[in-house]
């Protein structure tokens, strides 16, 4: 082990001597909670750990070796991650939505050949070309179909194996790769992230709030970093998690009170949709006493005053680890707080030079701590490069960093909106556009203009059994948003396209452009001219 200073203990960071410490520490601490109330704690949670690690030992399984997961939120996909882990092999878990083209892409960057697998999901398989895999072990069900080349096995393959010796070959470090996550593939196919036990431990630092008391709700799914980071602070701590297969607005509060669970991930319109129920929903008091706002708008402070709870806010995306991070409570909508202990981050143009105060600049970060953020794309050393130049990684993303340090996020930077010599942030478009009434979700995108440079073209979903008069939306925005960023195109679908990890495909929109069914405003007759100032 390194005498680093920087590098902590494995008992702190790697999942293994985490797990065990705490099955010996606090053997009856409930660990987990699932939605249906089972509850496992520490020392059951270790057991049945060991047994499914024994079983992957069985089935050939060895150290550094890759396992992919397909499956959905739930004990089975739990214990499968951490088995995986246990015998430092690593986890790649693949989206539950995914088909076609998608799936034979992850399949072939997994590099697995062993697969865990939901009975349901197995026909999507068939057709496609499976690469290494050779080996699917299905849950929750039998094999329905036959794949060629391919050993089907049932549920009985993950039985315990006593006999298999759990010692490993070496040590498991924490700049071992933990799991490969894979990215939204918006503008192209998904990349697989490459995460160390030392990037998820570092990540927890986006969590200001958290303690050892904290029982977190994760209701994202468990290919997706926000759970997964969570989920591990968790255990770093020696706190407890529920899982849960799916936010829920209805039940939002029913949930929280009967597991009593502290804190949670508002991610994207959570905290609007749960702050727009009726008042009588919530509970007088609640066991819940902190929440992270991502992105922090005015629904997250809304969230935090009337409900009496703490509110944080952070930046992250799947290859970095929570780098910016605000202060309890900030009530400046739109930020994301400033870079944490140990993060370096700049703003920069094309040629990877500073910007000044106040401009707008692609956030680019490096850290303290070595392995701190991605190892990089496997099997992508191409994006590895482009990402990772000049010895800071590039996020691709636009922010401004206000005199007091405060970084706020403006768009993607591949989403840059430009009209009339002006840049438009999509994202301040949304958050504008969001406050109406009427709209549940909206996406803002850049469409050719006529003369030159672009014009706004807003698409949007009504919540249930709302309405909308898109010249009515265009009064509504003209006290919000300055004359040039006021969008010229509506266009009214029943939903945004997105991802499978539920971003919107910004690019789909991009590319239908001026639909038959798409408003325009000047065509209406509606002029919306630039306020003259006397003086």
């Amino acid at each position: 082990m390194t005498t680093d200073a920087r590098i902590p203990p494995r008992d702190e960071c790697v999942l293994r001597p985490m797990l065990d410490k705490w099955a010996q520490r606090s053997p009856d601490k409930v660990f987990v909670v699932f939605e249906d109330g089972t509850q496992w704690t520490y020392a059951q949670t270790q057991e049945r750990v060991r047994a499914r690690a024994r079983a992957l030992r069985q089935l050939g399984v060895g150290q550094g070796e890759h396992v992919l997961v397909w499956l959905p939120n739930g004990p089975e996909c739990l214990v499968s991650w951490f088995a995986i882990n246990y015998i430092g092999a690593v986890y790649v878990p693949i989206n539950t939505a995914y088909r076609g083209g998608v799936l034979e892409h992850a399949i072939a960057v997994s590099d697995a050949k062993l697969g865990i697998v939901h009975a349901e999901l197995l026909p999507r398989l068939e057709q496609l070309k499976l690469s290494r895999l050779s080996t699917i072990v299905t849950l929750h069900g039998s094999p329905a179909t036959t794949l060629p080349g391919v050993e089907l096995r049932t549920a009985e393959a993950l039985v315990d194996a006593p006999h298999m010796s759990l010692d490993l070959a070496r040590e498991i470090e924490p700049w071992d790769t933990q799991c490969i996550i894979f990215t939204s593939g918006t503008t192209g196919p998904s990349k697989g992230v490459m995460t160390s036990y030392l990037q998820l431990h570092e990540s927890g630092k986006g969590f200001p709030l958290a303690n050892a008391s904290d029982r977190h709700m994760v209701p994202l799914p468990l290919f997706h970093a926000g759970s997964t980071i969570p989920i591990y602070l968790m255990l770093r701590l020696g706190a407890s998690f529920v899982l849960v297969g799916a936010f829920s607005t209805d039940e939002f509060w029913q949930v929280i009170e009967r597991t009593q669970t502290t804190s949670l991930i508002l991610l994207g319109v959570m905290a609007g949709f749960v702050v727009k129920r009726p008042a009588s929903d919530a509970p007088r008091q609640s066991s819940l006493r902190w929440a992270m706002a991502v992105p922090l708008d005015e629904d997250g402070i809304e969230f935090g005053r009337r409900f009496k709870v703490d509110i944080a806010t952070t930046f992250n995306m799947t290859e970095v680890s929570c780098p910016i991070v605000s202060d309890i409570n900030p009530t400046l909508p739109g930020s994301c707080g400033v870079a944490r202990p140990g993060v370096q981050a700049r703003l920069v143009d094309e040629n990877d030079c500073e910007v000044a105060v106040g401009e707008v600049g692609e956030m680019i970060l490096r850290t303290d701590t070595p392995w701190a953020m991605n190892s990089g794309y496997y099997k992508n050393p191409e994006a590895t490069a482009r990402a990772w130049r000049n010895g800071w990684f590039h996020t691709g993303d636009a922010f401004r960093k206000d005199a007091q340090g405060n970084y706020f996020f403006v768009d993607r930077m591949k989403d840059a909106i430009r009209r009339r010599g002006e840049n438009i942030s999509s994202f301040e478009v949304e958050s504008e556009v969001m406050a109406h009434p009427s709209i549940r979700e909206c996406a803002a995108v850049a469409v050719a203009s006529e003369i030159a440079e672009d014009e706004v073209l807003l698409a949007v979903s009504l919540g249930e059994g709302k309405d909308l008069d898109p010249a009515e939306l265009i009064e509504f925005l003209r006290p919000r948003l300055a004359h040039f960023m006021i969008p010229r195109y509506v266009r009214i679908v029943a939903d945004l396209p997105k991802t499978p990890t539920q971003k919107v495909q910004k690019h789909l929109i991009r590319s239908e452009g001026i639909t038959a069914d798409t408003w325009d405003r000047e065509k209406a007759g509606i002029v919306v001219r630039r306020e003259k100032l006397s003086g």
